[in-house]
């Protein structure tokens, strides 16, 4: 239409199928419409770098929400095809590694179906998993707090047995207030009900929970964190050492998922920042 002499732009607008005053608005507008979505541009790749390539679309386009930026998911998404940018997620499953066919009793209970999670510390998930070296395998004891998606400890080994459980606990123990009355969520693998584990909460006052057999989503929110350690950081990996796994997973956990990785439950922080919240939150309620 702007380049076209021949027709009234009233004629061309009826052809096009847009509105004259459209268009005038578009030319009016069009100089700063070009260094808004250049200025976008940036702010996508760099939202997809600080999420060292976790992060779609949709997340980075919620994360410029939360930046006071307006952001369409489609320009998003368009700008992320153009820059051939694309999150690193795919589809795997967790294979469970622990054996629950010696605890199918009635005294293994799960303490968490059901329950409101309304607080910081109120219920700990904890799983095990297995990375991949050149070396053998290498195992991850995580234990999590399920309220703010935070890993308060985690432990690795050439070994699953539950001393691996133990020294993940007491990481936990030392680093965090977790007292009495706190839930102890796992599933009923050999290394949580061993007598080692079940004294070991029993002393901490814990209250001992465990999934129901065949029900892996009774814990999802450790399969939910392996799922997204996998993904982001594991697959596609080779790793010579265990060292250089434990040294990898390491940074990952508390180098990018506790103080980084933006959630969409926590409204688009990281845990760190949304526990940091939480108690800025009840300092100014105590006052």
């Amino acid at each position: 239409m702007e380049e076209e002499p021949h027709y009234a732009k009233a004629k061309w607008a009826n052809i096009l199928g847009v509105s004259t005053s459209g268009y005038y608005t578009w030319i009016q507008e069009r100089d700063t419409r070009i260094p808004r979505k250049d200025q976008l541009r940036a702010d996508v790749k760099r939202i997809f770098e600080e999420g060292e390539g976790a992060y779609g679309a949709e997340r980075i386009c919620n994360i410029l929400r939360t930046e006071g930026e307006k952001a369409s998911f489609t320009v998003v998404r368009a700008i992320m095809a153009e820059e051939k940018i694309r999150s690193k997620h795919c589809v795997r499953r967790q294979r469970s590694l622990t054996d629950s066919s010696a605890a199918r009793d009635d005294r293994y209970e799960n303490h968490v179906k059901n329950l409101d999670i309304t607080k910081r510390f109120q219920v700990l998930s904890s799983d095990i998993t297995y990375i991949r070296t050149a070396q053998g395998f290498e195992y991850l004891c995580q234990i999590m707090d399920v309220y703010t998606k935070e890993v308060l400890g985690s432990a690795q080994a050439s070994h699953m047995k539950s001393e691996l459980v133990l020294e993940a606990i007491e990481r936990a123990v030392g680093r965090y207030d977790l007292g009495p009355g706190t839930i102890f969520h796992s599933d009923r693998g050999s290394q949580y009900t061993s007598k080692l584990i079940t004294e070991t909460v029993a002393r901490l006052g814990w209250i001992a929970s465990y999934s129901r057999v065949g029900k892996p989503g009774d814990n999802a929110w450790s399969e939910s964190f392996f799922a997204l350690l996998k993904k982001e950081m594991v697959h596609g990996a080779n790793f010579q050492t265990r060292e250089e796994a434990r040294q990898r997973l390491f940074e990952y956990i508390y180098g990018f998922y506790n103080t980084r990785r933006k959630q969409k439950l926590l409204g688009y922080r990281s845990p760190c920042d949304f526990a940091v919240s939480l108690q800025t939150q009840s300092l100014r309620n105590a006052a």
